[in-house]
């Protein structure tokens, strides 16, 4: 690949921030982050299927893993202790975009552990306790947009947290976290604290929908005759994301024109800005930019896997697209209704298996570390005796 640093930049200039979905010691240690901030990426986030591979594929880890186990630590306080090193030292590199940018980009995102995705109690004080044990400005808590998140986010918020609201796929809902999001800053003006150094994203995931929709539609396909709405129906495929996602972009732009919002905006408080999250194209016979050429526009943050990263370097076309195309957007998702697939019961599906997932990758995590501990601690005895 041929790779054109200057199209971050361009991006930048449109209004569009890229954040890197993608942690590891080696990225960390080598320079890796690095390069990718000298190319113009101003963030990064991370779950705990990134975790998992990170953590679980390689030696980096060993020493810190084998000093815990020597120091009796569990499972968990080691994949705590770790995933919380690799987010601090994130934070400390990309410290200079945070101040460069106004605190506006720089962030690194953890996220509150999946099991307690259902608990809203549970999900602020874990969210209070990684905040304070990574110990950076730019650090950004994930909670994700389930209805118990919902109150979590608020309570954070007004707390004084950068919130990641993650696993969102439904305008509703999307509705919901900006809500939850301008409550949480209401609260703290009711309580005379300051508004303007609170930042929040609201990650919108993508390529899931069309994952799901397409599936979705190939059934409907597989039961219908008629030639006509087969043809309708097969104008849906691999575009449904999308339409999403510029709908959502039309409410964030009705929402930033609200008297509530103006009211706020007055007290420096900062626009929750959509990300576009899971930009990936997971099926081969989608352009693998699909996700992020027609997704650019101000105020958003694309966050990309580093293939999708270096594919836009490549052949990235930089111009404003969410934009455009907003009433055929429209009519593709009420069609996609007529037509029996419900995008919002997909969403809905598509949160539940989001959560699940994560709390797999999680577990995943949590017994590779365990089966590494145990070979470290195995391999320290054995030299010991000898």
């Amino acid at each position: 690949m041929t790779y054109d640093d200057s199209k971050l930049a361009a991006l930048g200039d449109l209004g569009q921030s890229v954040w890197l979905d993608f942690i590891s010691r080696d990225l960390l240690q080598s320079g890796g982050l690095g390069a990718r901030v000298a190319q113009g990426v101003v963030g990064m986030t991370t779950n705990p299927t990134i975790f998992a591979k990170a953590i679980g594929g390689g030696a980096s880890y060993d020493d810190q893993i084998s000093e815990l186990a020597a120091r009796a630590r569990s499972g968990p306080a080691i994949v705590d202790a770790l995933i919380v090193a690799d987010v601090r030292e994130a934070c400390d590199l990309l410290l200079p975009v945070y101040e460069r940018t106004g605190h506006a980009d720089g962030y690194v995102s953890i996220e509150v552990p999946p099991a307690l995705a259902y608990d809203t109690r549970a999900t602020v004080a874990e969210a209070l306790r990684l905040h304070d044990a990574v110990a950076r400005p730019n650090v950004m808590v994930k909670i994700p947009a389930t209805p118990q998140g919902l109150p979590a986010i608020r309570r954070t918020v007004g707390a004084g947290l950068n919130i990641n609201v993650t696993l969102l796929f439904a305008i509703d809902v999307y509705e919901q976290v900006v809500d939850a999001y301008l409550g949480g800053l209401d609260d703290r003006v009711a309580r005379g604290e300051p508004v303007d150094d609170v930042r929040s994203v609201a990650s919108f995931f993508v390529s899931r929908v069309d994952t799901k929709a397409d599936r979705e539609i190939d059934e409907e396909l597989s039961a219908q005759n008629d030639e006509a709405v087969r043809a309708r129906l097969e104008t849906l495929i691999g575009t449904l994301g999308v339409a999403n996602a510029k709908l959502a972009y039309r409410r964030f732009l009705e929402i930033s024109a609200s008297e509530r919002w103006h009211r706020l905006a007055e007290r420096g408080a900062r626009a929750q800005r959509l990300l576009w999250a899971s930009t990936g194209t997971k099926d081969p016979r989608y352009d693998d930019l699909l996700y992020v050429d027609n997704l650019i526009g101000a105020q958003t943050v694309n966050t990309m896997p580093e293939a999708t990263l270096e594919a836009f370097l490549d052949h990235g076309v930089v111009r404003r697209t969410v934009g455009q195309g907003v009433d055929e957007a429209c009519e593709r998702v009420e069609q996609a209704a007529r037509l029996g697939i419900d995008l919002k019961a997909i969403a809905g599906e598509l949160q539940s298996e989001g959560v699940a997932l994560f709390r797999d990758s999680f577990d995943e995590l949590l017994a590779s570390v365990e089966r590494r501990r145990t070979e470290l601690l195995t391999g320290q005895e054995g030299r010991m005796s000898a």
